[in-house]
């Protein structure tokens, strides 16, 4: 496989996961990227790169952003965001895999594509939550605030480091990962 698609593909599980923090950031830094020359597109996805998408995406960006700030709204975002984030991811990703059949090039955008952008997702939601059983939502801009950054950090990270970005990336998995499997298992002691 040659370089420049294992690097797409980098990319776009990077953008994917940025997904999953805010929907429609990383599809605007895509866009801005994209339209500075800094991203090229997959044959099929250059209405991400367009100036009226650079309308819709930054709209979209600004509702969503503010909009996580009211705190009884941002529980029903939530609902929306998590298969809309799964779906951005998938185009994240397929819009920048190339030189791959039709049919793989889907398989991994919507595994590993929608399936980052659910896993980081599914992780904020959860903490969402969390701040709003411990802070009666009082937390929970705060909460929103680090979800933007991680977000634009993300997907800057996808397009400059892409390798750089997977690794951190596995790193926030791996970490999640044994959250998940102390809150649900315990701590157990091998013997």
């Amino acid at each position: 496989m040659p370089t420049e698609t294992l690097l797409g593909i980098a990319v776009g599980i990077g953008l994917s996961a940025a997904c999953g923090f805010r929907v429609f950031v990383p599809l605007l830094v895509m866009n801005i990227a994209s339209l500075t020359g800094h991203l090229h597109l997959s044959p099929g996805f250059e209405w991400i790169g367009s100036e009226y998408t650079t309308i819709a995406f930054g709209s979209a960006t600004i509702v969503e952003v503010l909009a996580y700030y009211i705190p009884w709204l941002d529980h029903f975002l939530d609902l929306i965001a998590s298969p809309a984030a799964i779906v951005a991811g998938t185009i994240a990703t397929a819009s920048m895999v190339m030189d791959l059949s039709p049919f793989l090039k889907w398989t991994l955008a919507i595994i590993a594509g929608g399936g980052a952008a659910a896993l980081i997702q599914g992780t904020t939601v959860a903490l969402r939550t969390k701040s709003t059983a411990l802070t009666g939502g009082i937390g929970n801009p705060l909460v929103s605030t680090a979800e933007v950054v991680g977000s634009v950090i993300t997907s800057l990270l996808a397009i400059i480091v892409p390798i750089l970005c997977l690794f951190l990336l596995a790193l926030l998995c791996i970490l999640v990962i044994r959250k998940a499997g102390h809150f649900f298992f315990g701590r157990t002691k091998i013997k």
